[in-house]
């Protein structure tokens, strides 16, 4: 207990910093995913979506949720472990990274979408930002947990 109390590092601020806008930020890929799969057709008109991208997502295949289930709240978790100063939380976002790339992959090589309404076009480029963005965080939760502030 001595041992474990003396290797502990303070908490650096900017953990407190990366966690918020982690929480943030994946809070929405939650609340987008809720909204996607309970509101549907509703949902995805609200945001832009015409009948082919509506097509698009109604007709992916039942696996795809897995990767997308773990991409979204993966990085949910990992921020909410990386809070409360969690090393799992490198798990949790090696999960969501796992999750973003299979899903990057489908919908670029495998199946790509129709195209996106003009007022869309920023969004041909969200999954690599998504992947970027889940690589980031994975590895500050790797350095975090190798300089001991994760426990």
């Amino acid at each position: 207990m001595m041992i474990d109390i003396a290797r502990r590092q303070a908490t650096p601020w900017h953990l407190w910093l990366v966690g918020l806008l982690s929480l943030l930020w994946s809070g929405y890929g939650g609340y987008d995913f809720i909204q996607t799969t309970t509101r549907g057709e509703a949902y995805m008109r609200e945001s832009g979506f015409g009948d082919e991208m509506i097509a698009y997502f109604n007709a992916m295949p039942t696996w795809m949720y897995v990767p997308w289930t773990l991409g979204v709240w993966g990085a949910v978790i990992g921020s909410i472990l990386l809070l409360t100063r969690s090393r799992w939380a490198v798990h949790a976002f090696a999960l969501s990274l796992l999750g973003a790339v299979v899903s990057l992959v489908y919908s670029k090589f495998i199946n790509p979408p129709p195209a996106l309404p003009p007022q869309l076009a920023m969004m041909e480029w969200m999954p690599y930002v998504i992947v970027g963005i889940a690589a980031l965080l994975l590895w500050y939760a790797s350095a975090m947990a190798k300089r001991a502030v994760l426990r």
